[in-house]
């Protein structure tokens, strides 16, 4: 596959989304890169969410919700970084839905994995970015990213917030955004 183009989006331009703002206010970004299909942006998105810690049962339901999101082709954002939400993007790329990967780092240079391609080149995979320059993810891009996948959710599936920790304040990030939250028990 050669090199993917990345592709700029400006609040000026039709599939920029609009919650983006209303959420995010003055911490909206101001552009967002992007390779794939922008088209995804306008479907209805569940935004997916797990600490990197999370207990054998919820590991469970969460494999369990990634095959009924699969199935029922519901387009899924996340970071897809903690082990169970990149478990999970396994499970939904070799569905048929749409899927939004956010990076918590700029998309430039990025060597898109195998498990990736065919979901690219069926325009069903788009991935973005808020970050132009930073090459490597950190607490502080995974906070942002995390606010990103948040605030493009139509509605949420956390998986498992560790007391304390980032996950958490993304839920109290989205409870005062009143989302709401999905249940695939």
């Amino acid at each position: 596959m050669k090199a993917p183009e990345v592709l700029t989006l400006t609040p000026s331009q039709a599939h920029w989304p609009r919650q983006l703002n209303e959420r995010l206010t003055i911490t909206a970004p101001t552009q967002l890169w992007l390779i794939g299909n922008p088209e995804i942006l306008n479907k209805r998105k569940i935004g997916l969410f797990c600490s990197a810690r999370c207990p054998e049962d919820a590991i469970v339901n969460a494999h369990d919700a990634a095959r009924k999101l699969s199935e029922e082709e519901s387009t899924v954002v996340s970071g897809f970084h903690s082990p169970v939400e990149n478990e999970c993007l396994r499970i939904l790329l070799r569905g048929k839905q749409p899927v939004i990967i956010c990076l918590a780092r700029a998309l430039v240079k990025i060597r898109i994995p195998a498990a990736w391609r065919q979901a690219l080149e069926s325009r069903r995979l788009l991935l973005l970015s808020r970050f132009e320059k930073s090459r490597r993810a950190d607490k502080e891009t995974a906070r942002r990213r995390n606010e990103l996948v948040a605030a493009l959710s139509d509605e949420v599936f956390i998986i498992h917030a560790e007391p304390g920790g980032g996950i958490e304040r993304i839920s109290q990030l989205i409870d005062r955004w009143n989302v709401p939250r999905s249940e695939f028990a």
